[in-house]
């Protein structure tokens, strides 16, 4: 009789499920027995939290639609999924994993193979807890699904007649996607960030972003840190700014960022980097026999050539599918990241898409490069199209060699995505004078005859 073997995957999010179904398939394909475990601490499996701040507005109607697959259709496709069986302890040399469930019982898990796909962490200062350490009602991050579930309660609870005011803390894409959906939900909002808005893009593009807050009725409050708060009986903050100002606020968002939930393995002896993160190889392989995926590891950044923390989705199912690839002998990679993201803000008359891909000015500096960047205002459409909206575009190279570094692009509708040619270009490590020669799409109604991107990209090149 042919013994299973046994892999084991803890975390059933992106990264996990992905290492686990692809596990299985390739399994298959090779007539091979293996048992796929998957350990999950919640209730949840492989959702969209990238769709949270929009179930939060109102935008989406249920949790259910962002949830890809649910526990039972997991169960029904092959894989073994335990939910709230959190990993507690690993056993490396005995390949355990002893998990504890909501009862206090802990139950221990042999593998063979094990894939570690535990996520990230938010952020919470202290001041959100009381002096037992337990958060505040109506101060939490937005994170996870039970986070949502939790806003979507406090939210459904009429606030005092007197004050419809929440706070965001935080000003990258969570907190601009958490100012979006208060003020959807009536509520004034206010944004405090310890630097400014979006400050991992250029300060002239951080300036467009604050401006069409302000202009939506969000008040931004930058170069400032939440001192501390004070709780009323009746549940309202007293928030005290760095600045001196105070304000009073029903509920505060978190959007501080997260942190690699890696202490699992960490406390077993593997291996993690500056930022936290697991440090697995280019096959995503931690150890012998372990392998790891999704926002608890460090990624290859490279425009910076080492490894950076960058937890977005896109990486963390790229990662967990090389995983369940190799986890069943193959030798799948992962070629790294250029840090490309996008978001928007959409308020009303106001909306403003966000985007960036490589490096900034600052960045590249820090870097080592020295390079030239600029800033082009156009249209995504020609100017005689109902189409057309505002298009600020951001493109930086590097001056002796004129390699592209990073492009930023702040805009109406439609903006945003052309960051993907600007991505494509530097995974070609393409020259700015290459991305100004590309043969990009022309219609009136969905570009200029010299595309936005494009234009920039040959205005700077004339410059060097």
């Amino acid at each position: 009789m042919t013994v299973a073997e046994r892999i084991l995957v803890v975390g059933a999010d992106a990264a996990g499920m992905s290492a686990a179904h692809q596990a299985l398939r390739t399994a298959r394909t090779l007539g091979r027995a293996v048992e796929v475990v998957v350990l999950e601490r919640t209730r949840d499996t492989s959702y969209s939290a990238c769709g949270i701040p929009y179930l939060v507005s109102g935008l989406v109607d249920s949790p259910d639609e962002l949830s890809a697959r649910t526990p039972e259709k997991h169960r029904a496709m092959g894989v073994d999924l335990r939910l709230g069986a959190t990993a507690v302890e690993l056993d490396m040399q005995g390949r355990v994993v002893v998990a504890e469930t909501g009862t206090g019982a802990r139950e221990p898990f042999e593998f063979d193979k094990l894939v570690l796909a535990t996520g990230a962490e938010p952020l919470i200062p202290a001041w959100a807890r009381d002096a037992d350490g337990r958060m505040y009602r109506g101060i939490k991050a937005v994170k996870t699904l039970e986070d949502a579930r939790y806003w979507l309660e406090v939210l459904e609870v009429s606030p005092r007649p007197h004050l419809r005011r929440g706070l965001v803390v935080g000003g990258g894409y969570i907190g601009l996607e958490m100012a979006e959906a208060l003020r959807e939900r009536g509520y004034e909002c206010t944004l405090v960030t310890r630097s400014r808005v979006m400050s991992s893009m250029d300060r002239v593009m951080s300036e467009r972003i604050e401006s069409a807050l302000g202009q939506a009725g969000v008040q931004v409050l930058t170069d400032t840190v939440v001192d501390g708060i004070t709780v009323a009986d009746d549940g309202t903050k007293r928030v005290r700014m760095s600045g001196g100002e105070e304000i009073d606020v029903d509920l505060i968002m978190l959007g501080l960022g997260v942190t690699p939930a890696s202490a699992l393995g960490a406390d077993a002896g593997l291996a993690v980097g500056e930022h936290g993160g697991y440090l697995t190889d280019e096959h995503q392989r931690l150890a012998e026999n372990v392998w790891a995926a999704g926002d608890c590891c460090e990624v290859y950044d490279r425009m910076r050539g080492k490894n950076a923390f960058l937890p977005l989705g896109t990486h963390a199912n790229k990662q967990g599918r090389i995983c369940g690839f190799n986890v069943m002998g193959e030798s799948r990679k992962f070629n790294g990241a250029l840090g490309t993201a996008i978001t928007r803000f959409s308020v009303g008359d106001t909306h403003v898409e966000i985007a960036r891909t490589g490096l900034s000015m600052g960045q590249a500096v820090e870097v080592g490069y020295d390079p030239e960047g600029l800033v082009t205002e156009g249209g995504t459409a020609s100017g005689y199209m109902a189409e057309r909206a505002p298009i600020m575009t951001n493109v930086i190279a590097d001056r002796g060699s004129r390699s592209l570094l990073g492009v930023q692009i702040v805009g109406g509708r439609g903006a945003g995505k052309r960051i993907d040619t600007a991505a494509a270009a530097l995974w070609g490590e393409m020259s700015v004078d290459h991305l100004a020669e590309m043969d990009l799409s022309y219609a009136p109604p969905f570009a200029t005859v010299w595309e936005a991107i494009q234009l920039s990209a040959r205005r700077l090149a004339d410059r060097l």
